[in-house]
């Protein structure tokens, strides 16, 4: 009898031992202060590295300048959207004057660009844009619009 009275009060001992154990390491586990992490009021735009105007929106698209990693490198060119019609795309037409000597006179002649759109631009058909060139992101898209201007 001697011998359970011993391991009941051993057994009690390791279970209250066990819980005091449990006891102070929460005791001596100290709470981490939580970062709070306050996000920039407004619109975040990347620097392009070209002097033109941010848009006013934002846009999840990956190939815009602005707000995704495409980058600008080349020509920059200007001309009139005449189709949006194709998704993130437009048809951009430059025009310019060509000098014939032989006639001494100029010819006008155009040249279209499939340009990427991006969404934070808004960008309508009529609109006069200033449009860069970027890796090619399909088959007929290297350029990508930057700047909308006001329309003529």
């Amino acid at each position: 009898m001697a011998k359970k009275d011993e391991l009941e009060s051993v057994s009690s001992l390791d279970k209250t031992s066990k819980k005091t154990a449990g006891k102070s390491k929460e005791k001596k586990t100290v709470k981490k202060k939580k970062r709070i992490t306050k996000k920039p009021k407004g619109i975040i735009h990347k620097n392009i590295g070209i002097p033109v105007k941010n848009p006013k929106k934002s846009c999840d698209d990956g190939n815009c300048p602005f707000h995704g990693s495409l980058s600008i490198r080349g020509q920059i060119l200007e001309g009139k959207v005449v189709k949006t019609k194709m998704i993130k795309s437009a048809v951009v037409v430059r025009e310019r004057l060509h000098y014939l000597p032989k006639y001494e006179r100029y010819e006008r002649r155009r040249s279209t660009h499939s340009v990427h759109n991006p969404p934070c631009l808004g960008v309508k058909p009529g609109d006069m844009v200033k449009f860069a060139e970027c890796r090619p992101i399909s088959k007929t898209k290297s350029f990508v619009i930057i700047e909308r201007r006001e329309s003529k």
